[in-house]
């Protein structure tokens, strides 16, 4: 290329970064200029939703605009997700994605039209939910050694329940069965509450669930826990330890339920920045990290490129699983 060509070049991109630096603070600063529609894509009443309202409430604080929750359910949350995907990319329409919208739906469902690393930006990650590992109490288990060995000595004699067939439940118990090299039958239900009552009831053996919902059947007798997937040992089970404790580290990630903040592609970079921003002093609120604390749930508050790097490493892990377990996209 000639000198000149080159030159001609260089300038006209400094040129450009020079004025995009400038006309990102003035849009930052006239943003948002009316409220904000937050699509939370599952039911009304969830881990998901609640804290999603719970930040919401707290962003438009910052914002000086409200942040409105709109609930659209539907398809295990490709609904809702797609509805921020194919949204005006201005700022004005963002949305809630977890663990199950952007790596297990885009992976296991055919219906999932989305990629999340190109249609959508992510914001930051608003918290994680830890999971526990549990038995019934005919099973006579107290720690993860016990549970291999009887699970060994009686292949696909045991089984475990998940929401249903390509679940992020379901896929934690492949990952289970592969990684301990145990053969745990799965059993889908409709809904996590009849997979609890399953287990509570002794239809299944084996429990995989957030610790939250587990929490009370914990401390009244009804399961054993063994392990659980978190970062740390929880402060209610500190005689259980995590997956990662015991050698897992794969699997204790894979059981880590999180949710973030995600705008549609394009969305201006100064915009995502302002709505990080506004997520973040949120999240450190001490009375909404007194609220999450009570739920079970761990806030995080990351960048929009810790974010971005989340979403990516749980999509491949989900790839993983389902290439070594043969799981069939449903």
């Amino acid at each position: 290329m000639p000198v000149f060509s080159s030159r001609r070049t260089w300038v006209l991109s400094t040129l450009s970064l020079c004025f995009g630096a400038v006309a990102l603070p003035a849009a930052a600063q006239s943003y948002p200029d009316k409220p904000v529609k937050l699509i939370v894509p599952f039911a009304p009443g969830g881990s998901t939703d609640i804290v999603a309202r719970l930040v919401a409430d707290r962003m438009q604080q910052t914002l000086g605009q409200s942040v409105v929750v709109d609930n659209r359910a539907g398809a295990g949350g490709s609904i809702g997700s797609e509805a921020v995907a194919r949204a005006t990319p201005d700022g004005y329409t963002i949305g809630v994605g977890t663990v199950s919208t952007l790596a297990v739906n885009p992976v296991l469902l055919k219906a999932s039209r989305i990629d999340p690393l190109k249609d959508l930006l992510p914001i930051t990650a608003l918290a994680s939910i830890p999971s526990v590992f549990s038995t019934h109490p005919s099973l006579g288990v107290k720690n993860l050694k016990g549970f291999v060995e009887l699970a060994r000595a009686k292949p696909e004699h045991y089984t475990a329940g998940s929401p249903g067939t390509g679940s992020i439940g379901h896929l934690i118990i492949e990952a289970l069965n592969d990684e301990l090299q145990v053969q745990v039958r799965h059993i889908p239900y409709r809904g996590m509450g009849p997979v609890i009552n399953g287990a509570l009831g002794g239809e299944t053996q084996l429990l995989s669930d957030q610790f939250p919902s587990s929490a009370p059947h914990i401390k009244a007798g009804k399961l054993v826990p063994f392990a659980v997937g978190a970062d740390q040992r929880l402060s209610a089970l500190p005689q259980v330890p995590t997956f990662k404790e015991l050698g897992h580290p794969e699997l204790n990630e894979l059981a880590i339920t999180w949710f973030g903040l995600v705008a549609p592609a394009k969305t201006p970079a100064a915009v995502v920045e302002r709505l990080n921003a506004a997520a973040v002093a949120a999240l450190k609120a001490p009375a909404l990290q007194s609220r999450l604390k009570e739920l079970g749930v761990q806030p995080i508050g990351n960048t929009p490129a810790q974010f971005g790097q989340m979403m990516a490493t749980s999509l491949e892990r989900v790839r993983k699983v389902v290439q070594v377990r043969k799981i069939e996209a449903e």
